[in-house]
């Protein structure tokens, strides 16, 4: 076995882990895929008769692909178009691959990814690598350009905002039902008072699609969405509560296509993200299902 082999090998007995990594990092499929490729890449053009422990090296590589991929994601906010949402795998579609799928099974839910997108990029790679990969804290400094001690901090930083802020899911359908239903019943009736009455003060607003002339691809805050929503509010007319893989979410489908979907984060009887889904691509891989 040649070198190159041996070494494609090796990297396909870590790709899952790398994937994992990235995944936590990252938070978007099509990024992990970015990434963990661009660490094969790496590797094909590395001086590898030094490395003793490939899966420490490639962990190194994939978490430094990392942060500069969320450096460059946070300097570029303002920009119309920045699909930067988390992205579980859609599941039961014709587009999900077993190792797809794995990933999502080992994901940490999208209510925490939520969280740490919150994170600065640093203290994110700190948190991840340490408290989810036990990665040593002298290992992690060495990736953020900091000294030990200032990365315990970044971590510790980050675990407290982690646990003020990861509210569980709410996992009863009835229960998101009369929040989804609340929301459109507001929306429709221009009700402000009602909107702030079921959006969590820290709601967080995405969409994959360009935004209306003057609004933001991503918006954070209940009472400076819900300003904005309101003068949207004839769409809402358009709006159908379904199953988004197997959550209440939204749909808007005139005359029968599809046009957009909302999947929604719920928390404690409150919204606390929407995530508005334009991509074709994107909307072909959901599962979906109209709730009557």
């Amino acid at each position: 076995m040649n070198e190159r082999n041996y070494l494609a090998e090796q990297f396909e007995e870590n790709r899952a882990h790398l994937r994992s990594v990235a995944y936590r990092m990252l938070g978007s499929v099509s990024e992990v895929d970015d990434a963990v490729q661009e660490a094969w890449l790496r590797l094909s053009r590395a001086e590898t008769a030094g490395i003793d422990n490939l899966g420490g090296w490639l962990t190194t590589v994939v978490a430094r692909v990392c942060l500069d991929m969320l450096r460059s994601r946070k300097s570029r906010r303002e920009e119309p178009f920045t699909p930067h949402a988390p992205e579980p795998v859609a599941t039961g579609t014709s587009g999900s691959s077993p190792e797809h799928e794995a990933l999502l099974a080992d994901s940490v839910g999208l209510a925490l990814l939520v969280v740490l997108d919150r994170l600065t990029p640093a203290e994110r790679l700190a948190f991840v690598l340490h408290d989810m990969f036990a990665l040593p804290f002298e290992e992690i400094a060495a990736i953020v350009g900091r000294s030990t001690t200032a990365t315990r901090q970044l971590a510790s930083r980050a675990r407290r905002r982690v646990r003020g802020g990861a509210a569980a899911p709410d996992p009863d359908l009835i229960r998101q039902r009369e929040v989804v239903g609340a929301f459109l019943a507001a929306l429709r009736g221009g009700d402000f008072e009602g909107l702030l009455a079921v959006l969590d003060p820290d709601l967080v607003v995405r969409a994959d699609v360009p935004a209306p002339s003057g609004v933001p691809a991503e918006i954070r805050g209940a009472a400076v969405w819900a300003k904005q929503a309101i003068a949207f509010g004839q769409l809402a007319r358009l709006a159908r509560l379904a199953l988004v893989n197997g959550a209440v979410g939204i749909v808007m489908a005139p005359r029968g296509r599809l046009f957009r979907v909302v999947r929604l984060t719920i928390a404690n009887g409150k919204i606390t993200q929407f995530e508005v889904i334009g991509d074709k691509a994107r909307l072909g891989a959901l599962d979906l299902s109209i709730v009557d």
